[in-house]
């Protein structure tokens, strides 16, 4: 039946209230509204964000409205297009973008930078671009994580928070582009721009910290020390690049006295994957003074973050990355490309698939360390 200008009924996984799991429901999604558009989700990562934006609201993350559909790293086909749509087409494959790339705005016009500002303040508010969200469920408006919502059937994005991508690539597979191995893998090669033959530190080995690990490789790094307290990961992460592991629970220093160690003084380049600011720290001070590099990656925005101001003074540089410093709508079709040409891994991220309904199950197998990254299919 057309569905092009109706309201859609589909199943949507729905959390009620903080802290609590999440239900299946069907939900109503209304048709796109100027320059939005509609998109049939056809896969989706399950991210960690989720997961903390669920389980810590208020708390390491600002607070956000409830009931919430979450959900930010899916992949789709354009089932309709609002008025206005220039760049989309119904057909078109698709992947939902957590940041917006208008083209226009002074930060998009700016190559130091991938913040673009439009729908910039309702997508962080789980809402569209006019304060509203286009999901129901018994009778009450459901927000939109990030204004996206890909954990459902069906789901409303507007126009510049969507990139089309080649209708050869498979959904289930480059829907990681939407957050994780993008953001991981831009963070080393975008952000920290990791050098040939250096020496790098890699905290973390969730999807994240292993992108990043593969743009480290793919820069040419030396060394790549793999650093996490579950040792289950260390095997995986040879399969991205890491050439040596670290386990602090294995050592009686702190993790940054560890590495001076074995670096003779300093990495060259730390990337953060955890989103905690004592690793943050921890990470900094393992840097060389010599212009050592750290890059904040994880998702850490409420966290107060100490430091020694003699690591800053003496040459150490503290950045940050957000999606990998990628300019959304751009990048994205390329890194979809280079994937299918080989030159980037995404399958080997994959560990379980789900389908919507176990989307309980799938936090469970992240937050006990036993998964990568688990994909719903739809």
């Amino acid at each position: 039946m057309e569905t092009e200008g109706k309201v859609i009924k589909c199943k949507a996984s729905v959390a009620w209230e903080p802290g609590k799991p999440v239900s299946i429901e069907e939900v109503e999604v209304a048709p796109p509204k100027a320059h939005e558009v509609r998109i049939k989700i056809a896969a989706s990562g399950v991210c960690h964000t989720d997961w903390t934006f669920l389980h810590e609201s208020g708390a390491s993350m600002d607070p956000r409205p409830f009931p919430l559909v979450l959900g930010h790293e899916g992949a789709g086909v354009v089932e309709s297009v609002g008025p206005g749509v220039t760049k989309l087409s119904k057909g078109d494959k698709v992947i939902p973008l957590l940041l917006a790339q208008c083209g226009q705005c002074q930060r998009c016009l700016n190559p130091k930078t991938n913040l673009c500002t439009k729908n910039w303040v309702q997508t962080q508010q789980c809402l569209l671009a006019d304060g509203t969200s286009r999901i129901t469920c018994r009778n009450q408006q459901v927000y939109q994580f990030i204004g996206i919502s890909t954990f459902s059937e069906y789901t409303v994005v507007p126009e510049d928070n969507v990139t089309k991508i080649h209708p050869d690539a498979p959904l289930d597979k480059v829907c990681l582009l939407g957050c994780g191995v993008s953001t991981g893998f831009g963070a080393a090669v975008n952000t920290g721009k990791v050098e040939a033959g250096s020496t790098c530190a890699v905290f973390g080995l969730g999807a994240v910290g292993l992108a990043a690990i593969m743009g480290c490789k793919s820069a040419n790094a030396k060394r790549i020390i793999a650093i996490d307290i579950n040792p289950d990961k260390f095997e995986i992460a040879k399969t991205f690049g890491a050439t040596e592991f670290v386990n602090p629970k294995d050592h009686s220093k702190p993790i940054q006295e560890v590495l001076k160690d074995l670096t003779d003084g300093g990495v060259d380049f730390a990337l953060e994957c955890v989103g905690n600011v004592a690793i943050v720290r921890a990470a900094l001070e393992a840097c060389t003074p010599a212009g050592g590099v750290c890059v904040m990656v994880g998702w850490t925005p409420k966290g107060e973050l100490r430091l020694v101001s003699e690591d800053i003074l003496l040459g150490k540089t503290l950045k940050g990355s957000y999606f990998g410093g990628w300019k959304s709508a751009e990048a994205v079709p390329k890194l979809v490309e280079d994937y299918m040409s080989g030159r980037l891994l995404l399958d080997e991220f994959v560990t379980h698939t789900l389908t919507l309904d176990k989307v309980n199950e799938a936090f469970d197998l992240m937050v006990n360390g036993k998964s990568i990254r688990t994909v719903l299919k739809m």
